[in-house]
């Protein structure tokens, strides 16, 4: 019996960028419904573990340029979602928090997404999730020659 062929990386490329699309299309439409875009709902994501976060850690894990992030924090704070208070730990860095609206806002948008999104089957959203931060661990280390 012939040994299966051995899959290579563009396949596992094209698969996670066709299921990075189609659950980037799927958030957008019930977000659109709540007036909040996917970067948004990132940085939000983010805030709503109460902790606040400095900018870079902010641009970082919402895979966004610094400046953009800056401009989508402006427009969270100018709708009262978002507050910036300087870090007592380091004053030259300032933190971001949800507002009281925000954690609101947070918990409707939270709710809406779930009640989209469909289940894998059981036990298979985890194995998902395992999967995924394993191969993003082993992505992150330093190319081998």
């Amino acid at each position: 019996m012939p040994s299966p062929t051995p899959h290579r990386p563009d396949d596992l490329v094209q698969l996670l960028t066709r299921a990075e699309r189609l659950a980037a299309l799927r958030l957008q439409a019930v977000l659109e419904g709540e007036g909040c875009s996917l970067d948004a709902w990132r940085v939000l994501a983010l805030l709503a573990d109460g902790e606040g976060h400095h900018m870079t850690a902010l641009a970082q894990a919402a895979f966004l340029p610094p400046p953009t992030l800056t401009k989508l924090v402006d427009q969270l704070v100018d709708r009262n979602l978002v507050h910036r208070r300087v870090d007592p730990f380091d004053r030259r860095r300032v933190l971001a928090h949800l507002t009281p609206r925000g954690q609101e806002y947070w918990q409707r948008l939270d709710h809406a997404v779930r009640a989209g999104w469909p289940a894998l089957g059981e036990g298979d959203d985890e194995l998902l999730r395992s999967l995924l931060d394993r191969l993003a661990a082993t992505l992150a280390e330093p190319a081998r020659p």
